[in-house]
């Protein structure tokens, strides 16, 4: 052989052993006791835009770098952060937040009420972060004194108060900040390896509970990847898939955090006419718009079978999107599924018959034959659609599981099912998932559904204090006539609340009566704060 040859296969095979050290973190050896190896970065993997919360930065999950105003606890319930108190006016149409004088970014500026209000102003206006369409504009009152203006009632205002990190108004620049972000969280910014990691250091004038661990490096490895990394025990703590949950790694632990995150197949209600969205897509499916298609689908369909396969025996049934942890929660929604005989039933009351032998139903002509989306690198929603695909056929429903991705699922959001995660502490996301008029604007309201009775609910909902809003949150799924779930519009296909499952090193306490539930989107840092180190690493 060549001996040039050869010391070029060695120099590639070198370098393939050191950048994939570099991508997996490093070896084990370079872990330390107060130092944190993670790869369970929020659901969604690298941040595009970096670490911006005004461009959707870490919106539903501990955002290390910056502050936010409230803090939730496990009891769903809020507490101060950068607040020190607020104030709704009666018709929850102004707010009014108080904040501390004696927080100082990172680069040593003076966080002030200046500050705060240019973050909410700057995301509404960017429409990267949550929805913020009810607020008019934040202002700075004073130093201290923040006051939030909207154009109608919205008792979930103070939710967002809890999402969204403050960013310095002075040095804030939406096309740098991102790479080199400034806050005042507890862990401050020291660098970004695009594709492979971002490296943290605890912010030693962090005002509120220092974390024990000096250093945090948040790899983002995904799926199979971040398996192998607990394999190999480069990780402290790795995010898997649930197909991985009763998997076994020397040296950790499983831990299944309790979520409110919900899998659920949109049913498009109305026809294609040819109506488009504001961006030009189509809306509508001719054959999900029958309701005896999406009858049959929501009693047809096992979901206590998609639990125990798809979600690895994890998961729980849920029939309307709303997690039965959530106080909001309407057991009434539950029906009696999986019974193939009533399935088929309904399709044949609708007029949906199998005239040409081949299993599958039609109706004037037309085969009751649907595509199925879902995204390809969520293992647990390709495992999904798969079985609703193999249970569907047996009354008569053909369904196409098609792995995509979010860029070619945008285009065909309104027309064809696909398989989503929702769930939050902040019940206002309902108004975005079922509010008629959201129909077709952006992510929102992708079933189309149109029913004025579910509106007034949410409308009832908005301009309640918290506690009384829950009721009419609960009848946004069943009132006892109609609502959102089966035995209403059928208008989804919810199956299953997931859990998140993590390997976690032996030396490691994460789990403890501070840990938050997670909604979607969340990731596993809401408590970092009392993370502990019971032992020495095994090295």
């Amino acid at each position: 052989m060549n001996q040039k040859y050869l010391i070029g296969i060695i120099a590639v095979a070198i370098i393939a052993i050191i950048g994939g050290a570099i991508l997996m973190g490093g070896s084990s050896h370079e872990r330390a006791d107060n130092a944190l190896v993670v790869a369970a970065y929020s659901h969604g993997g690298e941040p595009e835009a970096g670490f911006d919360p005004i461009l959707g930065w870490n919106y539903y999950a501990e955002p290390l770098i910056q502050s936010t105003l409230l803090k939730m606890t496990r009891g769903m319930e809020y507490e101060n952060d950068l607040a020190t108190s607020w104030e709704a006016n009666d018709n929850y149409t102004e707010y009014i937040v108080n904040i501390r004088d004696d927080v100082k970014f990172t680069d040593n500026t003076t966080l002030d009420a200046e500050d705060v209000a240019f973050t909410y102003n700057e995301a509404k206006a960017s429409g990267a972060s949550l929805d913020l369409s009810s607020m008019n504009n934040a202002t700075a009152v004073n130093k201290t004194t923040v006051k939030f203006e909207l154009n109608k009632s919205d008792s979930t205002f103070v939710d967002k108060f809890a999402y969204i990190g403050i960013v310095p108004s002075d040095s804030y620049n939406n096309e740098t900040y991102g790479s080199q972000p400034v806050g005042s969280g507890p862990y401050k910014f020291v660098q970004w390896d695009k594709g492979q990691q971002v490296i943290l250091e605890k912010n030693p004038d962090y005002y509120g509970k220092q974390p024990e661990f000096e250093k945090l490096t948040i790899l983002f490895a995904q799926n199979e990847a971040a398996f192998n990394a607990a394999k190999n025990h480069e990780v402290d703590v790795a995010a898997v898939p649930l197909a991985y949950a009763n998997e076994t790694v020397d040296g950790y632990d499983m831990y299944l955090m309790d979520t409110i995150d919900v899998r659920g197949i949109s049913l498009p209600v109305q026809n294609n006419t040819g109506e488009t969205t504001p961006e030009g897509n189509a809306m509508g499916n001719n054959i999900t718009a029958d309701k005896a298609i999406r009858d049959a689908l929501n009693y047809g369909i096992d979901r206590t079978a998609i639990c125990n396969g798809a979600l690895n025996g994890i998961g729980v049934p849920n029939y309307d999107g709303i997690a039965h942890l959530l106080p909001w929660a309407n057991p009434e929604a539950s029906i009696d599924d999986g019974d193939v005989d009533k399935a088929k039933e309904i399709l044949k009351e609708g007029g949906w018959e199998d005239t040409d032998g081949d299993g599958i139903v039609e109706k004037n002509g037309t085969k009751a034959s649907i595509n199925l989306y879902y995204s390809s690198n969520a293992p647990e929603r390709q495992a999904i659609a798969v079985t609703i695909a193999e249970q569907a056929k047996e009354f008569g429903i053909e369904v196409n599981a098609t792995g995509s991705n979010w860029d070619e699922m945008d285009a065909i959001k309104n027309t064809d099912p696909i398989v989503w995660g929702f769930g939050s502490t902040d019940p206002s996301t309902m108004w975005g998932e079922y509010y008629s008029d959201q129909a077709g604007i952006g992510y929102n309201n992708p079933a189309l559904i149109n029913n004025s009775a579910i509106d007034a609910h949410i409308d009832n909902a908005m301009s309640s204090d918290r506690n009384s809003s829950y009721s009419e949150w609960s009848a946004v799924s069943w009132d006892g006539s109609t609502g959102i779930s089966p035995k209403g519009d059928a208008a989804w296909l919810w199956v299953g609340e997931i859990k998140y499952g993590y390997f976690v090193d032996k030396s490691l306490n994460i789990s403890n009566s501070t840990e938050l539930l997670q909604p979607h989107g969340g990731d596993i840092f809401g408590n970092i704060f009392d993370w502990t180190r019971i032992a020495s690493i095994e090295k």
